[in-house]
């Protein structure tokens, strides 16, 4: 399993809203800007947000795009769900993957399964609201 930047971009984008949004709409070009990503980029990413329900937008002079909900309602792993291909280890684990024929005998599928849940599980504790208190380890480096 490798994130991809669509993944790794919103939860960014994600964290970048939530710390900048005064109760109006933040515009993407500036989440662009502050972010370093394409706008163009981020406006793929946006509608797959806003299609299941994180995000809300506004067109026109003062729009742009809010949370939906509180940073801490937004999990990392749902966010990751929705941008990401699979998260799934193996193929067969995916979903709507057909059922496997060897699914019976597979000597594999027990850790496959135990791999795939405790991903899951570790993306679904971490909200955006986790991810705005986390700092820059690169920032603390001390002599």
């Amino acid at each position: 399993m490798l994130i991809s930047t669509r993944g790794r971009y919103a939860l960014r984008m994600l964290a970048d809203m939530a710390e900048h949004q005064t109760g109006g709409y933040v515009p993407l070009k500036a989440i662009a800007e502050r972010q370093e990503i394409s706008e163009k980029y981020l406006e793929s990413i946006v509608k797959v947000l806003v299609k299941d329900g994180v995000l809300t937008g506004l067109r026109g002079k003062g729009g742009g795009y809010r949370l939906s909900m509180s940073p801490d309602q937004i999990t990392v792993g749902r966010v990751l769900r929705l941008t990401e291909e699979s998260l799934s280890p193996v193929a067969c684990l995916e979903n709507g993957a057909a059922p496997c024929a060897k699914m019976g005998n597979c000597r594999t599928l027990a850790m496959w399964a135990g791999l795939d849940r405790t991903i899951n599980e570790y993306f679904d504790k971490y909200t955006i609201a986790d991810l705005m208190q986390m700092q820059d380890p690169g920032d603390q480096y001390v002599i």
